[in-house]
């Protein structure tokens, strides 16, 4: 799960975020709204790039009549202006799309004065004043929902009132002394825009409809999807608010395709994640990260919804801050092993141990509090289970560069699995490196099999104890006899290499207060 922060009260309260075409269901998700209103400054920097060239080609500022340059000169500071307020004001981004809507209408305006400029110079009494050929504001009010959209009802109002611009600039031209046109003719220069209405709807419910079916398959059980946080190999993360509840949450989504597996194996990977999902809704560690559902999507994506947590795991705080003190180190790996101690308790083992799967966060009052995350690839240890196992023949899951060797060489693994990771994990929190860099994940893996490892004390510059150097070591032994046999007794050997070094509740908080400010003042989101 990436670092993330909970939702501010504005972004969960304003009405904006409720936005609800006449059909019913949000149009757009914030994340799809921030997109459009980008698209709306894109289209207001199409406009005033075409309007400057009134004032650019040399035949044309001659010709323009004094109302329609002023007219040019305004619409190019208002599509400027539209620009620059897409790109830099951090409104509702549904707030930005209904101001654009008045955009279509006053772009419109822009489009009818330089149509009826050209087509007879009607502000010094032309004679005519009658458009013939392609109607260039039907194109502005057909391509303007599809590119900025909104709710049908929203849509049809500002394409009809763009529309009525030419009816308007006609009645003004004719009190200016044009003459009256012949029915037919009026009604081939007004009719064409109308009948862009109609078409600019089927647009408009073209976008709701998909807008519509987003919003459906962001729908995960009584929660909505808001914003995307990251992504990774096994899927994506998304903040997540509950339809009923304040509560902010994460939610993980998994999808067979991305595990790059058959149909049939992606059924049988979602019957094991599911499986292996109840296994780790069971957990109550306080350093397991809270798993609040789980479930099965219509498309067939697998959704966990866990509890929104506010720091960086290791794997970030590692590479902005540099390696960590022996203190801190075992301050941090002891709640791993206490979480781990009830999973392996129930017959779980995590098999992806690795810093980015270990989350450093503030928790109410305390600081470097540890969440283990993405019990995902868990696996049942049961003898009798072996039969039915649904772990996919001839693949290894894990990270290589934390992946023990009889994981890697496919044979069945227990919590000692876990420990190796663990092993692995320290040797980056103290040195900044990975265990073994070989070119290639094939080339680790062998190495992690064959090869014996630089101790942790070489490889670094900051002081590790002996005897924590040597725990590291015996965690990272080919044979897992050799290795502590329980994440008890390596959580009791850690505290005994601490001695000397330990890392307080003080230094702790210091430490936020010093390089994460904002994150120790919040309060806790969990």
């Amino acid at each position: 799960m990436s670092p993330a922060q909970a939702p501010t009260k504005r972004q969960l309260q304003t009405p904006y975020h409720r936005l609800e075409s006449q059909a019913g269901g949000p149009v757009l998700h914030r994340d799809l709204a921030e997109k459009a209103v980008r698209r709306l400054g894109i289209v207001a920097l199409v406009y005033a790039a075409v309007d400057s060239a009134y004032f650019i080609l040399p035949q044309v500022p001659v010709a323009m009549a004094g109302v329609q340059r002023y007219a040019s000169l305004l619409m190019l500071v208002v599509s400027l202006g539209v620009f620059l307020a897409t790109r830099y004001l951090k409104w509702d981004p549904w707030l930005m799309l209904d101001l654009g809507l008045l955009y279509e209408v006053v772009g419109a305006v822009g489009i009818e004065i330089w149509i009826l400029r050209w087509q007879g110079g009607w502000w010094e009494g032309a004679d005519t004043i009658w458009l013939h050929g392609i109607s260039w504001t039907g194109v502005w009010i057909v391509c303007f929902p599809l590119l900025v959209p909104t709710t049908k009802g929203k849509a049809l109002l500002a394409a009809l009132a763009a529309a009525s611009m030419r009816p308007l600039m006609l009645l003004i031209a004719l009190s200016r002394g044009a003459p009256w046109p012949e029915l037919a003719e009026g009604a081939m220069w007004v009719v064409p825009n109308y009948i862009c209405v109609g078409i600019a709807m089927v647009s408009a419910h073209i976008v709701h409809s998909l807008g519509a079916a987003v919003s459906e398959a962001r729908q995960m059980g009584s929660y909505k999807l808001v914003e995307r946080l990251g992504t990774g190999g096994m899927g994506e993360v998304w903040r997540a608010r509950h339809e009923m509840l304040a509560r902010p949450a994460a939610v993980k989504l998994i999808r067979p395709e991305m595990l790059g597996v058959n149909e049939s194996q992606g059924r049988q990977m979602t019957a094991r994640f599911e499986r292996e999902a109840r296994a780790t809704a069971s957990l109550t560690s306080p350093h397991t990260v809270g798993l609040f559902d789980f479930g099965v999507a219509r498309d067939g994506t697998f959704y966990y919804v866990m509890e929104l947590l506010r720091g960086l795991d290791l794997e970030a705080l590692v590479q902005r801050f540099g390696p960590l003190s022996a203190g801190r180190t075992v301050h941090l790996l002891q709640q791993v092993c206490a979480s781990l101690a009830e999973a392996h308790s129930k017959g779980i083992v995590h098999r992806d141990i690795k810093p980015a799967n270990l989350y450093v966060c503030k928790l109410g009052l305390e600081h470097d509090f540890v969440k283990v995350l993405d019990f995902g690839l868990v696996k049942r240890i049961q003898a009798e289970d072996h039969s039915t196992a649904l772990t996919l023949e001839n693949t290894a899951t894990g990270t290589p560069q934390f992946m023990a060797p009889e994981m890697a060489l496919g044979k069945e693994v227990d919590g000692r699995a876990d420990i190796y990771a663990l092993g692995c994990t320290a040797y980056w929190m103290m040195t900044g490196c990975y265990v073994f860099e070989g070119e290639g994940a094939l080339q680790v893996i062998m190495d992690h099999i064959h090869t014996s490892p630089v101790p942790p004390g070489q490889r670094t510059e900051m002081t590790v104890p002996k005897v924590l150097d040597d725990l590291v070591m015996r965690c990272l032994a080919k044979d897992p006899a050799q290795r502590p046999q329980s994440v008890e007794a390596l959580r009791r050997d850690l505290g005994e290499a601490a001695i000397g070094e330990s890392w307080s509740p003080s230094e702790a908080a210091r430490w936020w207060q010093l390089h994460l400010p904002d994150l120790s003042a919040s309060s806790s989101s969990a």
